[in-house]
């Protein structure tokens, strides 16, 4: 077992709640939207993509920010605050409009906070960047498992009663704001303010292997539409709001399982080596939900999902840190994470339009087949 920092585990704690709590309103609101709302398939892609850009383009901001004032903890305090404020609004007034703001200003706290706090995860590790955000990644997921499971048992008890989750979310988004005050910033960003530090410079002196996984990364998330689309899929697969709900559960069940051990094991065999596979992973899930139409099957696509985003998600972060040093940290997961919400709020948007106009079958076939086309520009054309 690898050692762990206590704030790792502090920061850990921060995700699980504030997850669990967001994981309690993302498979009900699109849900909420189309069923309650009456919301199209391209509405719900473009609040979605709408809410992952504004997330998107603070975290390349607030990454940089933190760069430049050698600050962290102040961030993700801000972040985790704004995002619990967020939560409860569509239970008060349950309109799409509501449901924008809300999803938006979530999104907010999660572009002020993440970058951030990636950058001062990193500075706590000791050589197992992998460990470390794989057990961040196990913590935030495990939330990701408990929020839909308890959303579930609140819709049956108070008859589907939808505005009661975005209610209810505001109590575990609180407990996170509390344990967040625990966290401090690291005695490495005890450093003057650095006066000339700008993202120009930033980009002249990032490595070239950075810059080469950022631009297929970004290719990529342009064909990784929101997971709302796998959920709306297994609905139109089961006929079944709860069945869908469940799959979901299941594969962040796996992905909080496995999450830890990844990152161990992507400290031991390379974090490009891991990455790779978790990306050949995702194709063929995609060409799985593409092609099968039956919800036995589709339990072990969920299940492969779980694999392929602990193989990615956390050893992204971990590979990045790797690469930069710890003073740039901030800006380089910043801008990846940035131009990959961008690239996610198009390619959301996209998957809704082809859904309407072509069926379900047609945005999966397309994410499939690219992301296994940057699976081999990845492992032939970036270095560890």
């Amino acid at each position: 077992m690898t050692k762990l920092s206590r704030q790792v585990i502090f920061l850990g704690f921060v995700s699980l709640f504030t997850d669990m709590a967001s994981e309690m309103l993302y498979p009900v609101t699109p849900l909420f939207l189309s069923t309650v709302l009456g919301a199209s398939m391209a509405v719900i892609g473009l609040i979605e993509g709408f809410a992952e850009i504004t997330a998107g383009l603070l975290k390349g901001y607030f990454g940089f920010l933190s760069d430049k004032l050698r600050k962290r903890s102040i961030f993700v305090m801000l972040g985790y605050g704004v995002s619990a404020l967020a939560k409860p609004l569509p239970g008060l007034i349950a309109n799409t409009g509501t449901v924008l703001f809300s999803r938006v200003f979530d999104r907010v706290g999660k572009g002020i906070r993440t970058a951030p706090r990636d950058a001062l995860l990193a500075s706590y590790s000791n050589g197992n960047t992998g460990a470390v955000f794989g057990f961040h990644r196990a913590m935030d997921t495990i939330g990701a498992v408990i929020g839909p499971l308890l959303a579930l048992l609140l819709l049956n008890i108070f008859n589907n009663n939808y505005r009661l989750i975005f209610l209810i979310a505001f109590v575990p988004s609180l407990a996170a704001v509390a344990i967040g005050l625990l966290v401090k910033d690291s005695p490495a960003n005890n450093k003057d303010v650095r006066k000339k530090f700008s993202y120009s410079l930033f980009w002249k002196t990032a490595p070239k292997k950075y810059k080469s996984l950022l631009f297929l990364v970004v290719i990529f998330s342009l064909v990784n539409s929101s997971d709302v689309f796998l959920i709306l899929k297994s609905k139109d697969i089961a006929q079944s709001n709860t069945i869908a709900i469940l799959g979901y559960v299941f594969y962040n069940f796996v992905y909080a399982l496995s999450s830890y051990p990844a990152g161990i094991i992507a400290d031991k065999l390379g974090k490009k080596n891991v990455f790779v596979i978790g990306l050949t992973i995702f194709s063929l899930v995609y060409f799985g939900f593409a092609i099968f139409n039956s919800f036995l099957l589709v339990w072990f696509l969920f299940a492969f999902y779980g694999i392929y985003a602990a193989s990615t998600e956390g050893i992204l972060k971990a590979w990045v840190s790797d690469i930069v040093p710890d003073e740039s940290r901030g800006s380089a997961i910043g801008l990846l994470t940035m131009m990959m919400s961008i690239a996610v709020m198009a390619g959301s948007f996209l998957a809704g339009v082809l859904w309407d106009s072509f069926g379900s079958s047609v945005p999966f076939y397309t994410s499939a087949i690219v992301s296994l086309i940057v699976a081999a520009a990845m492992m032939l054309y970036v270095k560890e």
